[in-house]
C-alpha cells in the first residue's frame, strides 16, 4: 500500500515547503502530493491557498505577486515558498510526485514542467500524477498530454468522479477517505482506477481505510502507514 505524504510530511514540518518534502523523503514516503498556483511572472510555486496569509508572514494573492515578492515571505521555521522546480529537483525521482492543481492557468505549464523533465531530465510519466478538484483543468491536461497519469479528486460523489475517470481516461480517483466503503473501493478498481484517499491521519481511520483495500493512503503523517 502506497504511502504519499500530504504537502510533504505536513504533520511535522510546514506544509508544502521544502523542509516538509525532505520530511516526507526521509520517512520513506512511495510519494509526495503538492499544490501548485501560478505567480504573477508565470512561475508555478507551490502553496496551497489563493492567499499566502494564513501559511507566511505576508499577505495577498498568490497570483498578484511575483516569484521574488513571494519568496520574500516566511513560514514557520523560516521556509520560504518553493517553486514546483525546487520541489522537482529535490525529489530527484526518490518518489513521485502528485501535483494538484490549485490556481488559475496553472494546467499548461505544469504539463509543458513534466514533458521537460521526462525529456531532458530521464524522469518518467510514472514519476508523475497530476491530480484537481477543478476537472475542467483534468480534461486539459489530457488533451495537451494524454501520457500524464491523472487522479480525479472528488469531496462529494464516487459516481461523478468514476463516470469522469473514464471520459478522460485517468489512471486514479483520490476522494475524501469518507466516502469510501470497501464495496465502493471495489467498484472503483475493478473499472480500473487505483484508488488514493485523502487525508487519512488518524491511526484508527488508516486500519479501516486499509482493510478497504486501497491501493494508497494520502497522510499528513505518511510514517503512520505501515
Amino acid at each position: 500500500m502506497l504511502k504519499i505524504g500530504h504537502r510533504g510530511a505536513r504533520g511535522y514540518e510546514p506544509e508544502n515547503t521544502l523542509l516538509s518534502f525532505q520530511k516526507a523523503l526521509d520517512l520513506g514516503v512511495d510519494g509526495i502530493e503538492l499544490d501548485v498556483h501560478l505567480s504573477a511572472d508565470g512561475v508555478l510555486v507551490v502553496i496551497h491557498d489563493e492567499t499566502v496569509d494564513r501559511t507566511t508572514d505576508g499577505k495577498g494573492l498568490v497570483a498578484d505577486l511575483t516569484l521574488e515578492q513571494l519568496q520574500h515571505f516566511r513560514t514557520n521555521k523560516n521556509q520560504i515558498i518553493p517553486n514546483l522546480k525546487e520541489v522537482l529537483d529535490l525529489v530527484n525521482r526518490r518518489c513521485f510526485v502528485n501535483i494538484e492543481l490549485k490556481g488559475k492557468g496553472t494546467t499548461k505549464p505544469a504539463v509543458e514542467m513534466i514533458q521537460d523533465y521526462i525529456t531532458n531530465k530521464n524522469w518518467s510519466y510514472s514519476d508523475f500524477i497530476v491530480s484537481s478538484f477543478g476537472w475542467e483543468m483534468l480534461s486539459e491536461t489530457a488533451e495537451l498530454n494524454p501520457k500524464i497519469p491523472i487522479a480525479v479528486l472528488t469531496e462529494t460523489t464516487i459516481e461523478d468522479a468514476l463516470a469522469f475517470a473514464k471520459k478522460i481516461k485517468a489512471k486514479a480517483i483520490n476522494p475524501d477517505f469518507q466516502l469510501l466503503k470497501t464495496d465502493t473501493t471495489s467498484k472503483l478498481q475493478k473499472a480500473g482506477f487505483q484508488v488514493f484517499p485523502w487525508t487519512v491521519n488518524e491511526v484508527e481511520d488508516i486500519k479501516t481505510i486499509q482493510n478497504y483495500g486501497v491501493d494508497g493512503i494520502i497522510s499528513d503523517f505518511p510514517d503512520r502507514i505501515q
